[in-house]
């Protein structure tokens, strides 16, 4: 039979991008026409904050104190294991070179780019994770410039926790600065900073926004939208746990999609019964959250076996994806389209989110059928080279100059007969196109 909804969703994420465009693209323009002043408005506006922006050794020394020991020491755990798990990713790409033909060696190369502009949320939570996700692997990457940027609370500043986890990871220059002007800044190299050459890290859609907008002139990590996460979970799945892990990504916001992917019924209806009751139990903002994520977006759907449920959730391909099912091999192998995959029940979507070592700035709304979340190869350019003897060049030319008359392009053609001309000048070229 063809899959079964127990709970269909009554929304759809998408928000009234309209209105967030025109709002958006507004601010930009005034910005990059104003400079400095024009983003430091924004931030008395937006922020209500009037204090220092580009935070000195010492402002960020003293907030570092501010920090007790054991959030330290918690902070240094997470961002080593996040430096490991980037340096092995460093690790898999390699320069290459290779002779195409005899006499013509073509390479590939790995270049980080100079300035990451690191965008940390830090309006409703303080993303402590959100700066050692992206810093990190900028600096992992080997860029030469590391901005990070974070929202100042009014008259307060930003979080010590974020000042200090973003020190430790490698920033070199820590912005008090929020929303669209904050991204502003990096982008158009404000406050004497490089430009940045790309922008990474969530943010609220006003952020997303901007990134998008920006995309063309800088590198992007990637479009996002709201957070969202599926579990795929079969009669041996511990209802508590996966009704636990269902409500721990709702609480993100109202509108953070859950979807529970099931063969068995009766599992199902012990989750959709526990769900609301662990939501009741949160603290009243993080209720509000996922009461209205669970009312409005979530899911649960029912199906035949496990294959069902795999192309189920490749159709969904959710920013998280964790399988609480048997033969977790089985899973691994067959699952194409996820951000970030959680096999087994030992291991949690928040694990990752905070301190396991892979990265939690993830593709959402389904853009992980076509890419994967933020790494350090988001920060390198993959580039090209090539040389050639000119025996090694003696058969490219050829090619070439008979394809560029076949599209047209003579001027393309007589570059390469300007060089076979000069190389063997006595000997004759059929260099005409041929149909």
């Amino acid at each position: 039979m063809p899959r079964h909804y127990l709970k269909k969703a009554e929304k759809t994420s998408v928000s009234d991008a309209g209105d967030v465009r025109e709002t958006v693209q507004g601010i930009l323009d005034d910005i990059e026409q104003r400079g400095d002043a024009g983003a430091m408005e924004y931030a008395a506006k937006f922020d209500r904050y009037e204090g220092n922006i580009k935070l000195s050794p010492e402002e960020i020394a003293a907030a570092s104190a501010r920090v007790p020991d054991q959030l330290k020491r918690d902070i240094e755990f997470a961002h080593a294991n996040v430096r490991r798990f980037a340096e092995a990713q460093l690790a898999t790409m390699q320069d290459i070179e290779v002779e195409v033909v005899p006499g013509l060696i073509a390479g590939q190369r790995s270049i980080p780019v100079q300035t990451a502009g690191c965008y940390i949320p830090g309006g409703r939570y303080s993303h402590i994770a959100s700066a050692i996700m992206t810093v990190t692997t900028a600096s992992v990457a080997g860029c030469s410039n590391i901005i990070a940027c974070s929202p100042p609370r009014p008259d307060v500043g930003i979080a010590p926790a974020i000042v200090f986890a973003a020190h430790i990871c490698g920033a070199d220059t820590i912005l008090a600065m929020g929303g669209v002007q904050g991204v502003a800044s990096m982008a158009f190299g404000l406050f004497g900073l490089p430009k940045a050459d790309i922008l990474v890290g969530p943010g609220n859609q006003f952020v997303a926004e901007a990134k998008r907008i920006l995309f063309g002139r800088v590198g992007i990590d990637m479009f996002a939208g709201p957070t969202d996460s599926l579990i795929l979970a079969d009669k041996t799945a511990d209802a508590e746990i996966v009704a636990a892990d269902l409500v721990g990504q709702a609480e993100h916001g109202y509108n953070s999609p859950v979807w529970l992917v099931t063969d068995d019924e009766a599992l199902a209806r012990r989750v959709m019964d526990r769900v609301p009751e662990l939501i009741a139990d949160l603290p009243e903002l993080n209720g509000k959250n996922a009461e209205a994520a669970w009312r409005d977006y979530a899911e649960v759907i029912l199906c035949d076996d496990r294959e069902e449920m795999a192309a189920t959730s490749d159709e969904y391909a959710p920013e998280h994806l964790t399988v609480q099912a048997e033969d977790l091999d089985w899973w691994l192998n067959r699952v194409q389209c996820y951000g970030s995959l959680f096999l087994g029940e030992e291991t949690t979507v928040a694990f990752g989110d905070k301190a396991s070592g892979t990265n939690h700035v993830l593709p959402t709304s389904g853009a992980a059928k076509y890419t994967g979340g933020l790494s350090v190869h988001k920060y390198m350019k993959i580039v090209t080279w090539q040389r050639a003897t000119r025996d090694g060049a003696k058969p490219i030319a050829e090619a070439t100059a008979r394809i560029s008359r076949l599209e047209g392009m003579e001027g393309h053609a007589r570059t390469a007969d300007i060089r076979l001309k000069k190389y063997f000048p006595d000997e004759h070229f059929d260099l005409k196109a041929h149909d």
